[in-house]
This record gives C-alpha cells, sequence and structure tokens, in this order.
C-alpha cells in the first residue's frame, strides 16, 4: 500500500546533529519520553530505501521554525536551503514545507512566496506554542492570505508539544476562526490535537477545508474517537504523518496495521486524502 506522510523533520545526518544531537533543549525532552535512539541521520538514498521497503512513496519535508520560550530564538531551525537541497536530489518524492517565524513578518511572507514559486514548496508550516500566540491571531494572517492566494495548504501543529512551551495557545478551537474567514484554504491539524481530539474532530467534520493529520502520536495511543473517525465519516479528512524522528515510519505503520482500519479508509488515510489536498 502507497503511503505519503505529510509532516517529516530533515533526516539528513547534518539536519539530526543541528536539531536534535546538538540541541540541548531539545535533547533534554527527547531524553525524557526515552527517544533519543532515533537520533540517527541518513543520507537520502539510503533514507528513500528505508522508506520504498516500507511502500513510503512521498514525504513533505519541513523548514521547521519552532521558538525556544526559555531562550528567546529559534529552537529547531531547518532553512529553506537545507529542505530544498534534499528535494533536488529525489525529485517527485520529496517536498518542501515553509515554517513561519512570525518575528519575520512580511519578510518571512515573502520568503513563503519563494519558496513556493522557486523552490516548488507544497505548503506552510506552524509551530505556535513558543510564539505563545494562536493560530487566529493576526500575525499569521498575511501568511493565510498569500497560501491561499498561491493554492498551498497550511500545515499546524496543534494540541500539546513534546519541547517546554505553552499548549494552551494550540488548541485546535483556534482554526474555526481561520477556517471561517479563509473558506478556500486547506488547512491541516496535525500531532492529532491531543489532549483535545474531539474537539479537533469537531473542527474538521464542521469544515470542508480542515483535514487532521496524525504527527508526532505513535498510533497505539491514538484515542478511539479518532480511529473511528479514520475508519468512517472521516475518512476523506484524516492524513497520515509522523514528526520523524520523533515517530519512525516502520514502528508507525506496524502500529496501524493492528488498528483494524477498513482497506479503503486505510488507502485514502495513508496516501489518497494527502495526494489530493496538496496536489501530489
Amino acid at each position: 500500500m502507497k503511503v505519503i506522510d505529510i509532516l517529516c523533520n530533515d533526516f539528513s545526518p547534518a539536519g539530526i546533529r543541528k536539531n536534535y544531537l546538538e540541541n540541548e533543549e531539545e535533547h533534554s525532552r527527547w531524553e525524557q519520553v526515552g527517544r533519543v535512539g532515533n537520533f540517527v541521520g541518513y543520507e537520502t538514498p539510503e533514507f528513500l530505501r528505508r522508506m520504498d521497503n516500507l511502500g513510503v512513496e512521498k514525504l513533505l519535508i519541513c523548514a521547521v521554525k519552532t521558538w525556544s520560550i526559555q531562550q528567546q530564538r529559534l529552537l529547531e531551525n531547518s532553512t529553506v536551503e537545507e529542505v530544498a537541497a534534499l528535494q533536488r536530489q529525489a525529485p517527485g518524492r520529496l517536498f518542501g514545507l515553509f515554517g513561519v517565524n512570525i518575528y519575520e513578518r512580511m519578510k518571512g511572507v515573502k520568503a513563503l512566496e519563494v519558496a513556493v514559486r522557486e523552490h516548488g514548496f507544497k505548503g506552510l508550516h506552524i509551530h505556535p506554542h513558543g510564539y505563545r500566540v494562536p493560530p487566529s491571531h493576526a500575525h499569521y494572517f498575511p501568511y493565510y492570505a498569500k497560501a491561499q492566494e498561491l493554492g498551498v495548504p497550511v500545515v499546524i501543529s496543534m494540541g500539546t508539544t513534546l519541547d517546554l512551551m505553552p499548549i494552551e495557545p494550540a488548541r485546535p478551537v483556534y482554526l474555526d476562526e481561520v477556517a471561517l474567514y479563509f473558506p478556500d484554504l486547506a488547512i491541516v491539524c496535525t500531532h492529532t490535537g491531543w489532549p483535545w481530539t474531539e474537539e479537533a474532530i469537531a473542527i474538521a467534520r464542521r469544515h470542508a477545508n480542515v483535514f487532521l493529520g496524525t504527527s508526532a502520536h505513535a498510533p497505539k495511543y491514538w484515542k478511539p474517537e479518532l480511529v473511528k473517525f479514520i475508519n468512517s465519516f472521516g475518512q476523506d479528512k484524516v492524513m497520515f504523518g509522523t514528526d520523524y524522528p520523533l515517530i519512525g515510519h516502520k514502528e508507525a505503520l506496524d502500529q496501524i496495521a493492528a488498528l483494524g482500519f477498513k482497506p479503503r479508509s486505510m488507502e485514502k488515510f495513508l496516501y489518497e486524502n494527502a495526494a489530493r489536498v496538496f496536489g501530489l
């Protein structure tokens, strides 16, 4: 069965080293939950061979921009140039997501346009926690307007975060106003919205342009409401993601196989929904 991962981080040795191995704040958080063993970087050919063995055909790589409230600086920071370089090594398989740093203001909006028009990025990514303002804040609206103009989705990390950052700004309910204001913008609420998963499902069911992503949470811990949603009336609304290296692809897919999804629901969830929404 074919698979698209809608949210993956820079898997290269340099990317893993910069954002995790040599990043003391991130390293300590991953150590607390027993995930530092995932800090293994791969050159692109080897990584793709591993993906081939699992049926993972395409990945969206995030030029991530998380903000540390302890240090008041970028915490995880992959650049457009770094992600574009990965894309060039595997055209048609690796695609970029532009990461939003709200402090770049309109300069960042222009950089989003360049990333999409010149580098072929397929969307933008927001991690609101460290910035301490929810996705409904005015800081993000120029990015939404530009994304809608460019015809690319916005992927937003919602719910709790492994980092020591406030989680209240990432409640799924904040997407309600965004979806009302930008009805032609595809909005993907990732990380299952946990611990507000039912709230996330309600927003996705209410709005035709809101979708859910399952990144950052091991499938064996997904709430039963989410499993039911994927397998029934939400089968067109949810997409697979890992937030790799947080969740490994084999780990995730093995656990998904044990959840008892209907074959058609599985096809849509693992591949078709993402292919449609991201134009892949």
